[in-house]
């Protein structure tokens, strides 16, 4: 059983080598590190403090594209994809690993993921029906206890148990190599954001289980590669959501419409009330 690790960073040169750091007693048997369009010097920084580590340097091409493209860099069982900014508790890739080689019908495993404060992160939730959807949409910013986003985010449940779960946050989670090659790895139509829980619809369609399991714990800082760019990520977000919909719910035209006007109200808010940087990387809010 072998373990590999995709770290993708994008200018976050700092978050990057820590998170690399954290690795090292991580209990990953293979680290790629893929540098997305950085200006700041990460994929040199990375080279001089990890030699070890393989390091594929290009353009931007958003998350999905660079984890498929450091996935095809390892020659592991199981694979691990995260965000630069999460910091890896010691064997905890290992541990996801081996959770999987224990449970032959996940397909994915994601974590527990905390803040570095120790909040737990809503890195498990519900895929949406569309009242949940809307209803988190209108009243998330205003209401944020509200029963639609207590619902989506599964509030009740206090994240120290194992579950069966509709996603887990792509900031951090674990795949079959299996699963990753029958469903191509991300959708690399996603550039960010929405690509973990359209990975996790399509497991779910092949019969895979998705979990979360406390086995592992790590923490995301939450963020970093977005920061400064609000607008810019708000755009990015609702165009995923809406290729999400559109792609993967049969709703009827009018319907669609609707909910990508309300969408579009909601981006606006966002912008206004700057609530993005609350948000964990790929989530639908």
């Amino acid at each position: 059983m072998t373990t590999g690790v995709v770290v993708v960073s994008h200018n976050t040169r700092d978050d990057a080598l820590a998170c690399l750091a954290s690795l090292q007693h991580a209990g990953a048997d293979q680290v790629v590190l893929v540098d997305s369009g950085s200006s700041d010097g990460t994929a040199r920084a990375v080279k001089a403090a990890f030699p070890e580590i393989s390091v594929l340097a290009g353009p931007n091409v958003g998350f999905g594209k660079a984890c498929n493209r450091g996935v095809q860099e390892l020659d592991t069982d199981y694979v691990v994809v995260a965000n630069a900014d999460v910091r890896f508790d010691p064997n905890s890739a290992g541990a996801l690993g081996a959770f999987l080689d224990a449970n032959p019908t996940v397909g994915i495993v994601g974590p527990a993921i905390t803040h570095p404060d120790g909040r737990p992160q809503a890195s498990a939730r519900t895929f949406p029906d569309l009242g949940t959807a809307v209803g988190h949409a209108a009243l998330s910013l205003v209401w944020p206890d509200n029963p639609f986003t207590r619902r989506y985010r599964m509030a009740g449940w206090d994240k120290t148990s194992q579950r069966d779960v509709d996603w887990v946050s792509g900031a951090c989670l674990a795949i079959r190599r299996q699963v990753w090659d029958q469903l191509g790895g991300f959708d690399p139509a996603y550039f960010m954001f929405v690509e973990d829980v359209d990975l996790s619809w399509r497991a779910h369609k092949h019969g895979w289980r998705v979990v979360f399991s406390p086995v592992a714990h790590v923490t995301h800082s939450v963020g970093s590669s977005v920061a400064g760019r609000k607008a810019t990520m708000v755009r990015a977000h609702v165009r995923s959501l809406d290729y999400f919909i559109t792609n993967r719910y049969a709703y009827p035209l009018p319907i669609r419409v609707a909910m990508r006007a309300g969408m579009t109200i909601w981006a606006v808010s966002v912008v206004s009330w700057g609530a993005l940087s609350s948000r964990t990387h790929g989530q639908l809010g």
